[in-house]
């Protein structure tokens, strides 16, 4: 009994081996008894740990930028100006976007890595040498990176677009065909929505150049015509006069986070005079607020008599009587011999 015991479990059996084989009297169901809960105890630890990974990591990224915050405020400065305190809450966002974005690849990348650990646990528990299928996986893996060279060069440029920063969830970028708000970061594809509700899926491989119209603060630039008859000066202080209103009013919907700047006339036109008027708004902010601005802008000339020109044609139009005495004083050349 206890030579198969031994032969069926090994020479220091497991109670699991052993309470299998004292209930079946039987080797294989033995094996296949303590080989089933070994594999149910790594499934059960490997899950636990990608739930620990999938809750604790966030906590941790959590916890870490508000002590970076909280360091911050205790070296606040009185003297900082209200554009000062602006700036530095944007950096602080930033790098609070930032660090999300790292913690959800860094999550993947650590699920990934927690999986492959117990499918190999799972192998050897099986009784598979490891050592050839290591080294045959390896031999494979060359053959597929020389085949999925398109993928390696998706997760290199992933990599490196989340370490450099180039851009994390919420901003607002241009990618050549696709503009839009991203909404997803990982090592392998970026996903984008475009203002028509429009989801790209972009492989990071084929991101060539990058345009962050988001990151830290905006500017929203506007060219307001004005015609030749009106006086550019009073046009002029019209135009800083409201920015500097909207400005003063602190909406949150229109955060403008330094004095607006009148840059000057910006162009001679067929129609008018084009002025420039800059305004640096938090990011994502400067589209509202430039609408807003244009309404307020259109309002306040027309209450001043300032001119926003428009193109203009004059059209000469012929009656059936100007019509009827051309044809009778034209002559023929037999009329006149």
């Amino acid at each position: 009994m206890l030579a198969q015991l031994d032969d069926a479990c090994g020479a220091d059996p497991e109670w699991i081996c052993r309470l299998a084989y004292e209930q079946t009297d039987s080797a294989l169901a033995a094996q296949l008894a303590s080989a089933a809960v070994w594999i149910l105890v790594i499934v059960v630890g490997a899950w636990l740990l990608t739930r620990l990974v999938h809750r604790q990591l966030p906590a941790a990224t959590e916890s870490w930028i508000e002590r970076r915050q909280a360091a911050d405020k205790e070296a606040d400065r009185d003297d900082l100006t209200r554009e000062q305190r602006v700036e530095r809450d944007l950096r602080l966002e930033r790098n609070r976007q930032r660090s999300n974005t790292l913690s959800v690849v860094m999550g993947s990348v650590l699920r990934g890595l927690i999986w492959l650990i117990a499918l190999f646990l799972i192998l050897d528990r099986l009784g598979l040498n490891l050592a050839p299928l290591l080294a045959g996986a390896g031999v494979v893996g060359i053959a597929v990176g020389f085949g999925a060279q398109q993928m390696v060069r998706d997760f290199l440029a992933g990599m490196f677009i989340v370490f450099e920063d180039q851009f994390g969830v919420g901003d607002v970028i241009d990618l050549g065909e696709a503009v839009g708000t991203v909404e997803q970061v990982n090592l392998r594809v970026t996903r984008l929505r475009d203002v028509d509700g429009v989801v790209w899926y972009v492989p990071n491989g084929e991101i060539k150049r990058v345009a962050n119209m988001s990151k830290l603060w905006s500017r929203a630039v506007l060219d307001v015509q004005v015609s030749y008859d009106a006086d550019v000066d009073e046009a002029a202080r019209l135009l800083k006069q409201i920015a500097d209103e909207l400005w003063r009013e602190e909406h949150n919907e229109f955060t403008i986070i330094d004095e607006p700047e009148y840059w000057g006339i910006e162009n001679f036109g067929a129609d008018g005079v084009t002025l420039r008027l800059v305004l640096r708004t938090e990011p994502t902010e400067q589209w509202s607020t430039a609408r807003e601005l244009r309404r307020r802008i259109k309002i306040g000339f027309d209450a001043a008599g300032i001119e926003i020109p428009y193109p203009q044609r004059t059209v000469h139009m012929k009656t059936s009587e100007q019509q009827t005495g051309s044809q009778q004083a034209t002559t023929s050349p037999d009329e006149d011999t």
